[in-house]
């Protein structure tokens, strides 16, 4: 864009502060104005967390790259970047590693030769992050216009200072700070990664919710990260400042159950040789989160009933009570309602449970984000590993984007951490030079089994029964949809009867047969 355009794209900057807009669209038209200006074929808005930049907004980089965590420590240029307060320019033969390489759109390998300039930026005199822009030619930014530069980085900070007063950031910058620094010392995902529909209206159920008291029900199918949101509703709630204690209900031995949420005295029963607190106890101020709350035994649940509508406790063996302030979060994979319909749940539990129930999205409704996840677990292996940078080709890409994800994220993390390894066994010679390792078909084992208990999946194989063959798993698809097409003819097309005959769920009976290709006739 020529100079006399630019006070054009300005003025249009200036107006979006006047607009409605989610922050992730404000940094969107950010780098979307910054491309207009300044000619480049990346672009990257970086916030400072802790010792990491998180990627805000990018343009001309892959999907992958907004689910990366760079250190700054294992980054020169960034480091540079960001404690310079003038730009900062890196020719195309500057020995620092750059961290995109590999990531911008249309590159197959490592960037051997490019032009890169990056602006630090501060709010209030606070080091905010980091503005960058990357060209596949050298000598793309020789004659850039110093003053429009400027004035950009200026309206960026304002843009930024708009973001966080609109959303109230500042009031939660230092939960934001430990959950981020928790997403580079964890071996996981340790927060909710994602920007498609689906987590979008997950995190305003979140948001409308976690200031309350009110309990909470997640469900959603095994490994889409049901106690990720857990903990994002206990930090953003009143009691972020007291403990959240967490209890895998389907880990307690039944005699166990009660002494665990409530605690004991000394000889209450056989081996209790001291008095102990139970987690309701431990609670006390803050958040009980109930994982897999399906596996609770029934002769329990009565006496949970009870803490949940009185807030009154006794620990067995004594006759005292003791009064708890707990906010209780429940957790599992099971259809409560169908458990309570078959008596294997208590109904008046059930509702005391799902005052406010959420539904966490599965993976495979989720589209894009499956790329993020596998940019975050890419830099999760690369720094676990040592190694100097990890890229999914287009190929790798693809495959991911179609892929049915029946384990959801738990099944992605798992591949992704195997899909390294190999490579990196592979490709040794790039491993000891410190070239990119690329992920590609190869490596990737998108056939391999995930243990998923979806309700789903009932009609499918077990990991027991599975064998590599390609033609079981095919004789096995072609059973499948004959089953469910031959059922829907029987229901006249009812999708809601047809789900009841095979003992599904009416959603999750939807997407089987949208994964089988079933139109709804006979075959």
């Amino acid at each position: 864009m020529t100079a006399h355009n630019v006070p054009e794209v300005m003025l249009e900057i200036l107006a979006d502060l006047c607009r409605e807009m989610s922050p992730e669209q404000r940094y969107a038209r950010l780098l979307t104005a910054l491309k207009q200006v300044f000619p480049c074929d990346a672009a990257a808005l970086l916030k400072l967390q802790g010792s990491s930049l998180q990627p805000m907004a990018v343009k001309g980089l892959s999907d992958d790259a907004l689910g990366r965590i760079f250190v700054v420590d294992e980054q020169p240029r960034l480091a540079k970047i960001l404690l310079s307060r003038e730009p900062v320019r890196f020719l195309a033969d500057s020995e620092l590693s750059d961290p995109y390489d590999g990531l911008i759109d249309g590159t197959s390998d490592s960037l051997h030769v490019h032009d890169c300039l990056g602006v630090s930026l501060y709010i209030d005199d606070v080091p905010w992050g980091v503005l960058t822009l990357d060209a596949l030619q050298p000598g793309v930014f020789d004659d850039i216009d110093t003053l429009a530069l400027r004035t950009f980085i200026r309206l960026t900070e304002a843009t930024i200072r708009i973001i966080n007063l609109i959303g109230g950031l500042q009031a939660r910058a230092e939960r934001e700070h430990l959950v981020a620094q928790a997403v580079v010392a964890d071996q996981g995902q340790s927060q909710l990664i994602g920007d498609s529909k689906a987590m979008k209206l997950l995190y305003q159920d979140i948001d409308v919710v976690a200031r309350s008291d009110l309990a909470v029900l997640i469900t959603g199918e095994t490994g889409v990260g049901k106690e990720l949101v857990a903990r994002r509703l206990h930090l953003s709630s009143a009691r972020a400042d007291f403990p959240l204690v967490y209890v895998n209900c389907a880990a307690l031995p039944e005699n166990l159950v009660e002494s665990e949420l409530f605690g004991h005295t000394q000889g209450a029963f056989s081996g209790a040789s001291q008095a102990r607190a139970g987690k309701f106890e431990l609670a006390h101020g803050g958040t009980l989160f109930l994982d897999e709350v399906g596996e609770l035994p029934l002769a329990v649940q009565p006496k949970l009933l009870r803490a949940l509508q009185s807030g009154e406790i006794q620990r067995p063996g004594s006759d005292a009570v003791h009064r708890v302030d707990v906010r209780i979060i429940a957790a599992t994979n099971r259809d409560l309602s169908r458990e309570v319909a078959t008596g294997h749940f208590r109904a008046d539990l059930y509702h005391r449970l799902g005052v406010y129930p959420i539904q966490v999205p599965a993976l495979r409704e989720r589209h894009r984000d499956v790329l993020v996840l596998a940019g975050h677990f890419l830099e999760l292996n690369r720094r676990r590993l040592g190694l100097r940078g990890i890229r999914l080709d287009s190929t790798a890409r693809e495959a991911l984007l179609h892929y049915d994800w029946p384990g959801n994220v738990r099944e992605l993390e798992h591949l992704i951490s195997r899909a390294v390894l190999r490579a990196r066994a592979r490709f040794p010679q790039e491993v000891g030079s410190r070239k990119l390792l690329s992920i590609g078909l190869e490596v990737l084992d998108l056939s391999a089994p995930e243990t998923c208990s979806s309700p789903a999946d009932d009609l499918a194989l077990t990991p027991s029964d599975t064998v590599s063959s390609p033609s079981l798993r095919d004789a096995t698809a072609n059973f499948q949809r004959r089953l469910v097409s031959d059922t829907l003819h029987r229901c006249d097309g009812n999708q809601s009867r047809a789900a009841r005959e095979l003992g599904l769920d009416r959603g999750n009976f939807s997407r089987l047969i949208k994964r089988l290709g079933v139109n709804g006739q006979r075959l």
